[in-house]
């Protein structure tokens, strides 16, 4: 489907391709990875043909549709609903068309034709399609009416995302595309790309996202582009074994493999909950195999050792936190100790931050009791710190001004374990990426020794190889940690155990990530199953249909498929007597054009009773 031949690109002075060589064959999912700057970005625009080589040639395959992940925020006063149902071009124009042509022309033949080209394409359908995408991307059913305009930025940039999945593209190509998910969200959107069938172009820096996504990795580095087959963590595996070979590197490979065996011996032997344990060994054994793809990362801090404090750190007794009216928690008792590391999980809208806000005392409790050690530390990352920088302060500047006494030399010493290299240090923020600003305020807090670490999604933003370093970092960290993060294998190798905030409540959870995939899933089927219910996808026959399947199970409803087949039979010979009439020359005449109209109308509606019935049976025997 695409092949690059000896492509050459460069970026002002920057040489990003030189004579790279790659091929991506039609239905393949390909995972593009390198570091910030390689180059990973171009090569869309390349594809897009909004950038043309400085040499060498790339062919795509003639005639096929292309969707790209666009990050312009949408400005448009449309519904959420249409903006995403606009994202199926064919459809939508058709429907435009159909409309245009009943309302004005007197063209049977083309009504009929217009109609049975919806019905071919799933036209009937498209608003179930929809609907359920924005459920699967954490939009409740109430919001799908609500206008572009009066959602986020970050929710607008789900609106692009699913306007792009409902596009039916041949080709996908996806920068990014969990940038502003939550995990709920991820898990979603994962599946969703196993069952495309099309090619797939993804840049992520969620390893496991990665894994459970692609089946070919292209690696952009020293200006080549070198393709691996697998997933996320076989190409990691392959390239430590190339630079494996490469003596120099033997050191620093062997002091990262000594601090994970550290860390896996001291995990093993406090580990309390087996399964949790033995997924989190897993994860801590796999790292040690792919450690040496980190060494020319970057990144490379630690924490320095915290103030000691008793247990509790803090309790939470009876608590109910609300915004204005709305109760987000609800007699919430929780205590934490110095060398817990919790992970806070639970769908979008839930109240995690809620939770983690709390726990900062950034918001006060409406009923019940909170308890802070006085010798507690809070070091507290939150999304709107990160806008509430100063950006025309430098990194330089934001370290003396919470330690004015410190040296020069040891602020840019270390700035520079978080990227920030000569000159960037005094750069005004106002210039830094969203990465940069992130890391930034990670330095900020590290610098501060706290000894308790509460992180509300400290890796959006984060590119693979800082998301590595702050993994590793947060396995020597002495104090306690709540997190909450989209990246599972974050949560895998540094969380000891999970709560779970659901129905105003905080609770254990008592399973690993995989157990909570699957309550996830349930809770989502949950959620359609209501709406449909209240009525509130009357015009949604797809979700209609998967809530009989729901409810009848593997057990197959015999006198249900029986009534199908006869309903089914008895629409199919009403469509017949009409296709008759319509067969005729007479119906065609001016003088017919009401009676015309009104066959036509009952056509397509016996097409969307079949369509319906004919799914509904397939559901029922598929169990």
């Amino acid at each position: 489907m695409i092949i690059l031949k000896d492509i050459t690109l460069r970026r002002g002075s920057k040489l990003l391709f030189d004579h790279a060589n790659a091929a991506i064959f039609a239905r393949q999912k390909v995972g593009v990875v390198g570091l910030n700057g390689c180059g990973k970005s171009s090569l869309f625009s390349l594809l897009l043909n909004q950038t043309t080589p400085d040499g060498g040639d790339f062919e795509i395959q003639p005639n096929i549709k292309i969707a790209y992940l666009a990050q312009e925020v949408p400005n448009t006063d449309i519904s959420a609903l249409q903006y995403v149902m606009n994202g199926d071009q064919e459809l939508s124009d058709l429907i435009k068309q159909l409309k245009i042509v009943e309302e004005s022309s007197h063209d049977g033949h083309l009504v009929t034709t217009l109609h049975n080209r919806l019905y071919e394409l799933n036209g009937y359908d498209l608003e179930a399609r929809a609907a359920k995408m924005l459920v699967g991307l954490g939009f409740k059913i109430e919001e799908q009416q609500q206008a572009v305009n009066a959602f986020s930025g970050g929710w607008r940039m789900r609106l692009n995302l699913a306007q792009v999945l409902m596009s039916r593209a041949d080709l996908l190509l996806l920068d990014e595309p969990t940038n502003y998910l939550d995990l709920d969200a991820i898990v979603w959107l994962e599946e969703w790309l196993q069952n495309y069938a099309g090619t797939l172009l993804l840049i992520s820096h969620d390893r496991d996202f990665l894994d459970n996504v692609i089946e070919k990795v292209i690696y952009i580095g020293n200006s080549k582009l070198e393709v691996y087959a697998g997933n996320y963590s076989g190409f990691e595996r392959q390239r430590a074994e190339k630079l494996a070979q490469e003596q120099s590197l033997y050191k620093k490979q062997q002091a990262k493999v000594e601090h994970l065996n550290k860390y896996i011996n001291r995990f093993r032997a406090k580990a309390s909950k087996a399964r949790q344990a033995q997924s989190r060994i897993k994860a801590l054994e796999n790292m040690e195999l792919v450690s040496i793809t980190q060494i020319d990362s970057p990144f490379s801090f630690e924490f320095q050792k915290t103030k000691p404090c008793s247990a509790p750190l803090l309790a939470m007794s009876e608590v109910d936190v609300s915004y204005g009216k709305s109760n987000v928690l609800s007699g919430v008792s929780f205590s934490l100790n110095p060398d817990d590391a919790v992970g806070v999980l639970g769908i979008n809208g839930a109240g995690k931050s809620t939770f983690m806000k709390t726990l900062a005392g950034v918001l006060k409790v409406n009923a019940g009791n909170m308890f802070f050690n006085r010798d507690l530390k809070i070091g507290y990352f939150a999304q709107h710190q990160i806008d509430q920088l100063d950006m025309q302060a430098s990194p330089m500047n934001i370290i003396q001004r919470v330690d004015p006494l410190v040296r020069e030399q040891q602020v840019r010493t270390f700035l520079g374990s978080f990227g920030f290299c000569s000159d960037a240090v005094f750069r005004p923020i106002t210039h830094f990426s969203g990465g940069e600003k992130a890391r930034l305020v990670l330095a900020l807090l590290i610098w501060q020794k706290p000894n308790l670490l509460l992180l509300d999604e400290p890796t959006n933003h984060l590119d693979l190889e800082m998301r590595a370093a702050l993994t590793y970092a947060l396995q020597e960290y002495t104090g306690a940690l709540v997190l909450v993060a989209h990246d599972r294998y974050l949560l895998k190798a540094v969380v000891n155990e999970f709560y779970l905030v659901d129905d105003h409540k905080v609770a254990k959870f008592t399973g690993d990530l995989d157990d909570y995939q699957k309550w996830l899933s349930g809770a989502r089927k949950r959620q359609l199953e209501m709406a449909v219910e209240k009525k509130e996808l009357v015009k949604t026959p797809a979700v209609i249909t998967e809530k009989v399947s729901v409810k009848t199970g593997a057990k197959l409803n015999t006198r249900r498929v029986g009534l199908l087949e006869a309903e089914i039979k008895k629409l199919h010979q009403e469509k017949e007597q009409i296709a008759v009439v319509l067969s005729g020359a007479e119906i065609y005449q001016q003088s017919q054009r009401k009676e015309l109209e009104e066959y036509l109308k009952q056509s397509a509606l016996l097409e969307k009773k079949i369509k319906e019935f004919e799914e509904e049976w397939l559901r029922l025997h598929s169990g």
